[in-house]
């Protein structure tokens, strides 16, 4: 029997026996090799997240493939993926007129997953990788090359691709910006390395604790605390107060990016004055607007060749049974990134 933490009411999770149904057509069955903890899944335990109850906790994981479906020609048993959750669908009208990365409707399965008794389990952000196996649809299931430890790869299927997507993807930072990040967590951290990336000339970190901002100047961070008239603010905290220092550092023709996830009935003032006259931009990134199969194998890459740094962002190694210390550690900024080993 699998096994996988399942949120039954909002607010409450625990550690459950669970079926996993044969793949079905289009679709893969995988065997979870590691899944980091995100803040995204902390989001789900606390508000619901509009996910259909009981579901499947986790969406950050790499495993390999054990099973396909009719019709996957593209995958195979024993390839090792990591999982997207922003696989385009194809067919809606973003990607009908080649936008994929504003796609709002990812291929998922339904139904695959139950409890002993029978309920079927809906997945958190149709992946629910804290488990031993799940089913995805073979679109969100990307190959990667050999090399890479589950550990660090699975980081990749989100805070990775979300932080360096924002950067690349969503703002189109160039060479010799300014910016900064407001929380360095594994998002922030992430947008840190993206900038660097980038060519950013000037990358400000803030974060309450101590220890995010020695690692957001490990990373690259050239500054600590707030900047002044700069290009770009990522806001990967999503408060409102953060969204009004944000817009406060920016200079003429700024861009603030919100990142983080907005709790639910919060809302933010902007002073339409300030906006209009120095020219500024607010801008939404969705998962840094990353499109798996074509961003995955490149970070990965990039992760190969030293280009970004993973496994520094791996804070801890825990069990299934340990999610709930987890999300705890989490909640208290004691942790960049907690990885479940399978």
């Amino acid at each position: 029997m699998d096994r996988g933490v399942v949120l039954s009411e909002v607010g409450r999770f625990g550690l459950e026996e669970i079926e996993v149904d044969a793949p079905g057509e289009g679709e893969v069955l995988v065997r979870i090799e590691a899944s980091g903890v995100c803040h995204s899944d902390l989001h789900v335990v606390e508000t619901g997240w509009a996910h259909r109850l009981p579901v499947l906790l986790g969406h950050e994981g790499a495993g390999v493939v054990e099973e396909v479906g009719g019709g996957v020609t593209t995958l195979a048993p024993g390839d090792r993926v990591v999982l997207g959750w922003r696989s385009p669908c194809g067919a809606c009208r973003w990607c009908a007129r080649g936008d994929v990365r504003r796609c709002r409707t990812p291929p998922g399965v339904r139904d695959r997953l139950h409890l002993a008794d029978g309920r079927a389990l809906s997945q958190t952000l149709q992946m629910g990788t804290f488990a031993t196996r799940t089913v995805v649809h073979s679109a969100a299931a990307i190959p990667i090359a050999d090399g890479l430890p589950p550990e660090q790869a699975c980081l990749i299927g989100c805070s990775v691709a979300t932080g360096v997507g924002s950067v690349l993807n969503t703002a189109d930072v160039w060479e010799g910006a300014r910016i900064a990040v407001i929380g360095c967590g594994a998002v922030g951290l992430s947008v840190v390395q993206g900038a660097r990336l980038a060519g950013a000339s000037e990358i400000y970190a803030l974060d309450l604790e101590e220890r995010k901002l020695v690692a957001a100047e490990a990373f690259g961070a050239t500054h600590r605390g707030p900047g002044a008239k700069l290009d770009f603010v990522f806001d990967v905290v999503g408060r409102p107060e953060t969204v009004a220092q944000g817009l406060e550092m920016l200079g003429h023709a700024g861009t603030l990016v919100y990142i983080g996830l907005p709790q639910p009935g919060a809302a933010a003032a902007i002073d339409l004055q300030q906006l209009f006259d120095r020219r500024l931009r607010v801008v939404v990134s969705h998962g840094g607007d990353h499109v798996p199969a074509l961003d995955f194998p490149q970070l990965v890459q990039w992760a190969q060749e030293g280009k970004i740094e993973l496994a520094g962002m791996v804070t801890k190694r825990v069990g299934l049974e340990d999610v709930a210390q987890a999300f705890d550690d989490l909640k208290a900024g004691e942790v960049i990134r907690s990885v479940i080993l399978f």
